[in-house]
């Protein structure tokens, strides 16, 4: 009896929290102090990350062993939300311009982004206080906005805000096609029967 591809592979969703890698392990020396998501739980071998959050970004990251959906995942097909909270009372021009297309540096090459959603958001969003507390209200004002995109180059959605003059002080990804982070605790997994986005 031939076994089915959803019982060959696992799938899990975790709450990626600030200060970790999104990897397992590192051989480079500068990383051996880090904190790694092996950590966070005990994953089964060949279990990998779907995708990157930076080491001071936070929210949903899907883990799996099927190679082929991680593919799709990654593709330019699925939306990726994020919460981001960014330094200064943003502009209407601002928005606009990254709803548009900025223009961003990546590995020393000058790139345009895509299209994209942006919103302002009304209202700070309910999720856990971070590990490293945000500089407060005294520096100055802040801004939440919802920014959902299509790609994926390395520090995007950082790089789009400091490019039209709102450097990001928190993200947190908050929805990967269909799936949502929800009120999961930082550091939280959850082990999925199946995993679809779409």
């Amino acid at each position: 009896m031939e076994t089915s591809k959803a019982e060959t592979h696992v799938y899990y969703m975790l709450h990626k929290p600030f200060g970790y890698l999104s990897q397992f392990m590192s051989n480079a020396n500068h990383e051996r102090n880090k904190k790694f998501l092996g950590e966070l739980y005990e994953f089964p071998e060949g279990v990998m990350p779907v995708g990157r959050l930076d080491k001071n970004s936070e929210g949903l990251l899907l883990l799996t062993t099927d190679g082929f959906l991680s593919n799709q995942i990654n593709s330019s097909q699925v939306e990726k939300e994020y919460y981001v909270q960014v330094d200064g009372a943003i502009t209407p021009s601002a928005i606009a311009a990254l709803q548009t297309s900025v223009n961003i540096g990546f590995k020393g090459i000058k790139y345009d982004t895509k299209p994209c959603k942006v919103f302002a958001l009304e209202s700070p969003p309910e999720l856990p206080e971070r590990s490293k507390k945000i500089r407060d209200a005294r520096h100055g004002p802040t801004s939440w906005l919802s920014i959902t995109i299509n790609e994926g180059k390395f520090r995007q959605v950082r790089k789009m805000t400091s490019a039209v003059g709102f450097p990001t002080l928190r993200l947190v990804r908050v929805r990967i096609g269909t799936i949502h982070l929800n009120r999961m605790a930082p550091g939280e997994v959850i082990k999925l029967d199946e995993l679809k986005v779409d």
